[in-house]
């Protein structure tokens, strides 16, 4: 984990990049070295390792030893803390969606009884 951060702080800092979030969705897929990770991307090794080892520390990968090969893998920890962590906030606009679902269907119905003609009601008696 990075120094000086906190679990959530560290998967969000290690997220905020373009590149590690591509990175993350290849390796989603399954294990692959770093010369495969780099492949989609048009920067040096050295810094898509600088890359790798940013999600290292904040826990999002882990690096394996197969002969000379170092495969990456993902690490599914730290992005489920941070669903956890997101899941309070999802609940709190879920929440302020239906209110505005519900108000939006108040403002329709006063809107078509508005719009009525006079004589519908005794139309329907």
């Amino acid at each position: 984990m990075t120094p000086d951060l906190d679990p959530i702080s560290a998967t969000l800092s290690a997220l905020a990049d373009p590149t590690r979030r591509a990175i993350l969705a290849r390796l989603s897929e399954g294990e692959a070295t770093p010369g495969e990770l780099a492949a989609p991307f048009d920067i040096s090794l050295p810094a898509i390792s600088r890359h790798l080892k940013v999600l290292e520390s904040a826990g999002l990968i882990s690096r394996g030893r197969t002969a000379q090969w170092r495969p990456c893998r993902l690490e599914a920890e730290p992005l489920q803390a941070l669903d956890g962590w997101l899941e309070r906030y999802r609940r709190f606009w879920d929440a302020s969606f239906d209110k505005m679902d519900a108000y939006l269907a108040e403002l329709k119905t006063k809107e078509a009884k508005d719009q009525a003609p006079e004589g519908d009601d005794d139309a329907a008696g």
